[in-house]
């Protein structure tokens, strides 16, 4: 079966609860939720790229035994009892001391940082942060870029990439006749092998999210006490009977 262009944005529609790429959320975070099952409360956890409305999607608000701390580019309005918003930068996070967070979750955000080295400086600070860390990202070998929406736009030259979003929309970007920024939106994602996650995150379990039997994306995993046998199983074929 093959899908228009249409098809698949309306698949990725994150503003769509019932979309299956919310639905895919919903499982991942399944699994984030038995991770922290056994974890003494209250957790305080930093929510790198967060927003308010990821949490209240999950009914996560207004708890007691949660504190949230969300870090974007912009700062949200005091909404929710447990949730506070920070401006920050990914690659610093120095006004958080070494261990302040009982867990750093971070969901397709390392993939927007432009350069490997930006997404190293991440991985550093998230590992400095955090006592445990739950890093989401798509993969770079799956044959449709999450973004772009494009079949094997990742694999594309830089410069073939420009050109395409500057006549076309490509997925939820473009079209942008504006050269630099039509370069920008191009070269802001990088999306990220298995082997770099790897060297970027020693020791940390690389839990795939797969779809069709191919590694959509990754789910880096670390300092959890339980291992991930017996936990649900981040295969995604079966979503659209749901």
């Amino acid at each position: 079966m093959s899908l228009s262009i249409p098809e698949i944005r309306q698949l990725a529609d994150v503003s769509n609860p019932s979309s299956f790429s919310n639905r895919m959320r919903f499982r991942r975070f399944q699994l984030f939720e038995s991770l922290i099952a056994t974890l003494p409360r209250p957790l305080r956890i930093l929510d790198v790229g967060g927003t308010n409305l990821f949490w209240e999607n999950r009914g996560w608000v207004n708890r007691d035994d949660i504190q949230i701390v969300t870090l974007n580019l912009q700062a949200e309005p005091k909404s929710f009892s447990n949730i506070e918003s920070v401006i920050g930068d990914a690659t610093d996070l120095s006004q958080f001391a070494d261990a302040s967070f009982d867990i750093v979750f971070s969901n397709s955000v390392i993939e927007h940082l432009f350069t490997l080295e930006n997404q190293r400086r991440m991985a550093a600070e998230v590992q400095r942060v955090g006592k445990a860390i739950w890093v989401q990202t798509p993969n770079f070998w799956f044959p449709i870029e999450p973004h772009f929406l494009v079949p094997g736009w990742q694999w594309l030259p830089t410069e073939v990439r420009v050109r395409l979003i500057r006549r076309w929309r490509c997925g939820h970007r473009g079209p942008c006749t504006e050269p630099v920024r039509a370069r920008q939106l191009v070269t802001e994602v990088r999306l990220m092998t298995r082997a770099e996650l790897r060297q970027a995150f020693p020791g940390a379990d690389l839990v795939p999210e797969r779809f069709l039997g191919l590694a959509k994306s990754w789910v880096v995993i670390y300092g959890f006490p339980l291992d991930l046998q017996g936990r649900p199983k981040l295969n995604l074929h079966n979503l659209g009977n749901r």
